[in-house]
């Protein structure tokens, strides 16, 4: 995976969660900020998957709560990696 497409998903998912009510506390309080709510799609180069699929993904990564987008998004990026789905 090219950085490029590291980056486009960054900004997606900063983007898609930024409008979040922080510190959140479970995935749950994620929904209500997603554009699409669990149907919300992130897509870069090759990659696509929805919000539901991040959320199946990312299970078990992911510590909550989190007090900024940025550090959401660092561990969601992260968790990424670690399950091989970013290279």
């Amino acid at each position: 995976m090219s950085d490029d497409v590291a980056a486009e998903l960054r900004e997606q998912f900063r983007t898609a969660f930024e409008g979040a009510d922080f510190p959140v506390t479970d995935q749950m309080d994620l929904v209500p900020a997603l554009p699409d709510g669990p149907g919300t799609r992130f897509e870069a180069g090759d990659i696509s998957f929805s919000a539901m699929e991040l959320a199946a993904n990312l299970d078990g990564h992911q510590e909550f709560p989190y007090e900024s987008v940025d550090e959401l998004v660092d561990d969601v990026m992260a968790a990424l990696k670690a399950e091989g789905l970013l290279e």
